[in-house]
Parts: C-alpha cells; structure tokens; sequence
C-alpha cells in the first residue's frame, strides 16, 4: 500500500477530507499550540478535585505528552492552588505555564508571584452577564480590562485576554472592547471564548474574521462543549487562522465540559494533516490517569480514552475481524489501537455474538469445533447473555464449551 494522507499504516479515514475542493478554503496556522486546561478550567467540572501533588503529577504527564502550554490553575482559588502553579511553574518542566486571574491587578499580582510565563485575564464580555451576573457597569469592565492586562504586561507575562461570552454579546461592543483593550490595555493574543458552549460551527469563521479585522493578534479557541460541537468548533477556528487551542482531557470541565483533547488532536492528525507534534501514544495513558486522579466516570466507549473503544461484541463487525487480521485491521477501525496507546482489540462474547466469534474465541484456547458444536456453543452462549444481561466471562464461556466439546480446558485465555 502506498500512504496517503487520508490511508497510513495507522489510520484510514474518508479520502473526502483531502479533496481541494474541502480544503480551499483552509487557513491553518504553520503551527498550532495545544493550550491543555484540565487544572483550571477541567477541575471545575463538579465533583472533580486534584491536590497539588495530583497536579504535579498531571503537569508531568502533559510534559511527557508534549502539550505546549498548561494553564497550571488559579491562584486565587486557594493557597493550595497558589502553591501548585508554583512549583509547576518552578520545575519547568518543558510547555509554557499560565495561570488565570480576574481582571483584577491584586489577582495578576498572584500569578506574577508564581513566577508562570503568562496570564489568561479574564473579565464579564456580554452586556447581560456583566449586568446580571457580575452587577457592573459597562465602563467597570473596560477600565478593569485596561488596568490589569496593562499591569500584567508591565510585570513581563504573555498575556491573553479572555472575554468571558463573547459568542453571546453584542458584535461590535466585544469588537470595540477588544480593540480597546488592545490599544490602552494591553494584549498579547485574545482568546475567543465560548463560555456556553452556544455558537455554530458556521459562526466561528465569522468570529475569527471580525476579530482579526479588528486588532490583528494572533487568536485562541477557547470553546465549551454543551450543544456537542466543541472539537468541531475549535477544527474549524484554526482552520479560519486561529493558532491555539484550548482544551482538557478527556473534555472534563464546566457543565458538557470543555473541547476534549484527544479527539481534537487525533481529528487534526488523521483528517486534516495536521500533525501538532506530540506524543499521540501517550493519549490514553494520560487521559486515564487524570480520569483516575480526578475519581470521576467517563463513558467506556468514549473516543480515543474509553476504556472499552476496541471491545467488538457485534458478529458481523467480529466476523470482518477474524477475515481481516491485524494486517487490514483499519477496515474494522478507523485508527489503530497502538497509534493512541490503546490496548489490543477484545473479543467479547455476548447477545450479539456470531459464529465467528465462538472460532475466534476457541482459536486462542488451541481449539476448533465441528459446524454442529459451534451452533450449539453460539446459541448457548446467546442465551446465557440474554439471562444474565450482560457479556459471558472467560469461566463461563469454558463451562459452555466444555458441556458441548464433552473435555475439560486445561489452559484458558482471555480472547483477544
């Protein structure tokens, strides 16, 4: 097989994707910096909570990942907080560090005292949430974008200027505010933050547009996932000349949470030719160990860091499998197992077994049956199933075996 961008080695997905009418229109940045958020924004999905240790530990693995920038927490949240941004920030441990502050100098003061390279300034962007939420005029959230991303910048951070729902203010009070804010205050690149998860994938070059008009900084995705559309959303900002994207893993944050890691960078990789360079075996490892610090569920057939995302229950998808092999596994899956640091595809024996997979099942044991035993063993293992509502375990499937092939199993083996 010779590669194409759209079939290698270790993915084949739709060669629809390349075509020059689908990527005319594409701006993508020469690169693009993964700005991961799963301390701050991430541990504010409710229920989560990471220790200072725990964030070291994660900042670790995001290093080893390769993410190129971590915003490391707030340090007004707690003194525990304070004190994880700064050792995170002292290790140095490879990505730029960033803390987020209010727009607030006493709140920029913290995170200059952490010793991070840059701050995100965060400040109310709609008329309505600086009305109702915050109880501010207008004129308080100006001058306080003014003061404090001025202040930050005096002290020598990168600072990114974070309009809290600028997806549902008004077009030009954010584009007046943003111009300003970039002319008196001061902006090292803006965040277009989607705080409600609320725009369009059809919106979003819009968004980047206007902006670019506006000020001419270099531009960050900053979108929520309640509607489904976060991954999308930020593809296709970077498609329009975004350059960064903000994103946790395994899309933990606020409410739907924020735009998923994994997924964004696999979907770059694989559909768009995107390569963002990191270590894309290290996916699930670290997406399960944040899961496992932050005791919270995820679904077990969840893109990319599902624990269960290569088990193959169904027959008629088992029977591909078995004709296939590994040498054309990817018509089965549309990316390898190994590309992502999965484990192996897993057989399991259920409802919707199939012929195919009671041979499957039988070939790791060093085993075979006659047509006849195989039907019998297939409709057993369907009806033990059915009664129980759930899939067989290995000590199960060998009692129906050994009851049909009349011999006791010496050696058992967990299909594979």
């Amino acid at each position: 097989m010779t590669p194409t961008p759209w079939h290698t080695d270790q993915w084949f997905v739709s060669p629809w994707n390349y075509l020059p009418e689908v990527t005319a229109s594409f701006h993508f940045p020469a690169k693009i910096e993964i700005h991961d958020l799963t301390l701050r924004d991430g541990e504010q999905q409710a229920g989560v909570l990471f220790r200072k240790d725990d964030k070291i530990q994660i900042a670790e693995a995001l290093a080893e990942l390769g993410a190129h920038r971590i915003e490391a927490g707030t340090p007004a949240v707690s003194k525990e907080d304070e004190d994880a941004v700064r050792e995170i920030a002292r290790r140095k441990l490879g990505p730029k560090t960033f803390a987020l502050a209010r727009c607030m100098v006493e709140d920029v003061k913290r995170v200059v005292d952490c010793g991070v390279d840059g701050a995100i300034v965060e400040i109310p962007c709609s008329e309505h949430i600086i009305q109702y939420a915050y109880r501010w005029s207008l004129q308080r959230a100006m001058d306080a974008s003014i003061a404090a991303t001025r202040y930050a910048h005096e002290q020598g951070l990168y600072v990114v200027f974070f309009p809290i729902d600028s997806t549902r203010t008004d077009i030009d009070w954010y584009l007046t505010l943003i111009e300003r804010v970039a002319t008196e205050g001061w902006m090292d690149a803006l965040a277009l933050v989607d705080t409600t998860g609320t725009i369009s994938a059809h919106a979003v070059p819009f968004m980047v547009k206007r902006a670019q008009e506006r000020i001419h900084k270099p531009l960050e995705l900053h979108f929520h996932n309640d509607f489904g559309h976060s991954v999308v959303n930020t593809i296709v900002g970077l498609a329009a000349g975004g350059s960064v994207a903000h994103v946790s893993l395994n899309g933990i944050g606020e409410r739907a949470g924020n735009t998923p890691l994994e997924e964004t960078v696999l979907s770059l990789l694989t559909q768009y030719g995107q390569n963002v360079g990191i270590r894309y075996d290290k996916l699930y490892e670290t997406a399960q160990l944040v899961r496992h610090l932050g005791q919270y569920p995820i679904a077990d057939n969840r893109a990319v860091s599902g624990e269960r995302l290569f088990h193959v229950e169904s027959g008629i998808i088992t029977d591909w499998w078995h004709n296939c092999g590994d040498e054309h596994i990817l018509e089965v899956f549309p990316y390898r197992h190994d590309l992502v640091g999965q484990p192996a595809p897993h057989l399991v024996l259920g409802k919707l077994s199939s012929t195919a997979s009671i041979i499957m099942a039988l070939e790791t044991r060093g085993m075979t049956a006659t047509e006849g035993q195989l039907a019998d063993i297939l409709l057993r293992v369907k009806h033990k199933a059915i009664e129980k509502k759930a899939e067989l375990n290995d000590a199960e499937f060998d009692e129906i075996v050994e009851r049909v092939l009349g011999h006791k199993i010496q050696t058992v083996q967990t299909p594979a």
